[in-house]
């Protein structure tokens, strides 16, 4: 599967912004899809993702209240809509799948996603 974030930008703390992300080529509805980051100088980290039902989402404590992850009906484009952004989120945003079958512990390891998007930097200044 192919992936294409955007909507990635510059902004001062407080604003909003709306990432997305667009699948292509080998999608289906078994295909786990997920946000991860990684900042200056920083490690990849786990940003949101859903539950293998859909039925649950899943975010980071730093994002938590902030940020709300979602998608289309075809699960095809996949969304982070970012509020309140705060310095800290200042990272490069990539949006990940993988065709593995993950329990709910795999779900934030960014080892068990085996597709990756080129990335959508998010700068938020003070």
């Amino acid at each position: 599967v192919q992936l294409q974030a955007s909507g990635g930008g510059s902004v001062q703390a407080g604003a909003s912004l709306r990432l997305s992300c667009a699948a292509s080529g080998r999608t289906s509805s078994s295909v786990h899809m997920a946000w991860f980051r990684q900042a200056p100088g920083k490690e990849r980290e786990f940003v949101s993702t859903f539950s293998r039902t859909g039925g649950y989402k899943y975010y980071a404590d730093s994002v938590k209240g902030r940020f709300t992850i979602s998608r289309d009906n075809a699960k095809t484009t996949m969304y982070l809509q970012m509020n309140s952004l705060e310095p800290e989120d200042t990272a490069v945003y990539y949006c990940a799948a993988s065709h593995l079958r993950l329990i709910t512990s795999e779900l934030r390891r960014g080892n068990n996603y085996d597709s990756w998007g080129p990335g959508t930097l998010v700068t938020v200044s003070s």
